[in-house]
């Protein structure tokens, strides 16, 4: 009963997107500009970057809320505290957040790709993956251009380096869970790899080091 109870809380603090209450503020729609994705990258390249940044934090923090705070929640005699594997309530109470920011249920379940939510839960239950992926992310991003690209490298590293540093690697509730969110930050960025393949997918220029000079 805890397990469900706590998912479900999860996925509904999940489904308040940062896109959705930043576009409240400047009474605009983020699902009907630009690619049409609730997310940051879209909020970055239709509003700029202080939009975006508070986009970012909205999506971080409910993350990092489920795992650290949710988790542990007790009320009555329904909620009480480690009464199953705490390690295996993190991650469900991750995940909730996780769906709840892709299939909000206050928005049509129309939502973003996951990944501003995922360093929330990341930031509360593996810290170091962040100094990890984070380089990888910018590194893919300064030479491509992509930010889809970066996003799902820096998912596929995941993995890899919970084998290496996180106790117990691979084989841990937190190791499967990676596993699982390597391949679902693949499948929501399912159109963005359809639109690299086909050449015509967008680039973050700015951000590029090596770009073509077109004068």
């Amino acid at each position: 009963m805890e397990l469900i109870v706590k998912l479900i809380l999860c996925y509904f603090l999940g489904s308040v997107s940062g896109s959705m209450l930043m576009g409240k503020l400047k009474r605009i729609d983020i699902r009907e500009m630009g690619s049409g994705n609730a997310g940051g990258t879209n909020a970055f390249r239709t509003m700029g970057a202080f939009f975006a940044l508070g986009v970012l934090f909205i999506d971080v923090l409910k993350g990092f809320i489920s795992v650290k705070f949710i988790s542990s929640l007790q009320l009555g005699g329904i909620l009480t505290e480690n009464t199953i594997d705490i390690e295996l309530l993190h991650i469900f109470c991750g995940i909730g957040a996780l769906l709840g920011h892709v299939y909000p249920i206050y928005y049509g379940f129309k939502g973003g790709k996951g990944a501003g939510t995922m360093v929330g839960v990341l930031a509360a239950l593996f810290p170091m993956y962040l100094i990890i992926g984070f380089p990888i992310w910018l590194m893919i991003l300064v030479f491509t251009g992509y930010v889809g690209l970066s996003t799902i490298t820096a998912g596929i590293i995941l993995p890899i380096s919970t084998a290496f540093y996180y106790e117990g690697g691979l084989g841990t509730p937190f190791g499967i869970f990676t596993i699982i969110f390597s391949l679902f930050i693949i499948f929501t960025h399912r159109s963005n790899i359809s639109r690299m393949l086909g050449g015509n997918e967008n680039r973050f220029e700015k951000a590029m080091i090596f770009r073509k000079n077109t004068q």
